[in-house]
């Protein structure tokens, strides 16, 4: 927001009715300077920043899509989806829990698969069938 409103001086300085270099580097930095003290109050301030930052919105839990956070939050389910896309997941349905942070990121946490796991755990049986067998019919040491 600061930098448009930046540039937004800095255009009207170029050509606006005053087109001098000074307005415009003076009405830059008053707009830096004005954010650096806002951003340095509201970081000693903590509630102050937590009423205007907000605070983190659970969309899915326990594998479950939360349509009343996910409105009062303004997404719908594709923009949930091509979130989820880019995080790598297929689909919602392998996101266990996904939290919208008050920056604007969101976390999701995938689901174990239980399949998944079973899979992996037969492959690994069975790498470990074959390494005995390999064992069994070498010839002993001397």
């Amino acid at each position: 927001m600061v930098l448009l409103s930046v540039s937004n001086a800095v255009q009207n300085a170029i050509i606006g009715t005053d087109n001098s270099t000074t307005g415009g580097m003076l009405g830059a930095l008053s707009l830096f300077v004005v954010n650096y003290l806002v951003v340095r109050f509201v970081f000693k301030h903590r509630r102050l920043d937590q009423m205007l930052e907000g605070k983190p919105a659970v969309l899915i839990q326990r594998g479950r899509l939360r349509l009343r956070a996910l409105a009062k939050e303004l997404l719908t389910k594709p923009e949930l989806v091509a979130v989820a896309h880019r995080q790598g997941y297929a689909s919602l349905d392998e996101v266990e829990s996904c939290v919208l942070e008050p920056g604007g990121t969101f976390f999701m946490e995938g689901k174990t698969s239980d399949a998944r796991r079973h899979a992996e755990l037969l492959g690994r049986l069975e790498q470990l069938s074959r390494q005995i067998e390999d064992l069994r019919r070498a010839p002993p040491a001397s």
